[in-house]
């Protein structure tokens, strides 16, 4: 597996993944709609990480140096395709995400849906911390869970 910077290449591979998430699919994201945003984050100068494997991109990873509360690391999106799951894939994407944010950060924070209790799991498995909640922010009936950890830079 290569971890990489995304190139606009890489973008419909990406909007993809999202499109055929069941997550993304509940908050309505479409092909078009998630390509534009990795286009126009691209070209905002975003860190966007994409992780290959056998020269196909198998998921990607969004990083924000200063996303959160405009002083901590922030990872707004990660994604693995579905037949790349349980492979570590995304263990490998948020390693890449938190070693990126720790550079400028002693935190990295992220948001989990509360229906997404595999997602819950798996961020709790890497040292991640529920620290509070946001009803109805995204959608109305769903909380996002704020997740945090600490990270040495």
């Amino acid at each position: 597996m290569k971890v990489r910077v995304m190139t606009p290449a890489d973008v419909p591979a990406c909007a993809a993944i999202m499109a055929e998430t069941r997550l993304w699919q509940r908050y309505g994201v479409t092909e078009d709609q998630a390509a534009r945003r990795f286009r126009e984050g691209l070209a905002q100068g975003a860190t966007l990480f994409v992780a290959e494997v056998d020269g196909r991109v198998a998921g990607f990873v969004w990083c924000e140096p200063r996303g959160a509360f405009a002083r901590s690391g922030y990872i707004p999106l990660i994604g693995v395709a579905e037949a790349y799951r349980g492979m570590g894939v995304g263990a490998v994407l948020l390693a890449r995400a938190e070693a990126f944010l720790a550079r400028t950060s002693r935190d990295v924070f992220l948001l989990v849906s509360d229906f997404n209790t595999g997602a819950q799991r798996f961020y709790e498995r890497h040292g991640y911390v529920r620290v509070g909640a946001l009803p109805d922010y995204i959608l109305e009936g769903i909380t996002e869970y704020i997740y945090r950890k600490r990270v040495e830079g």
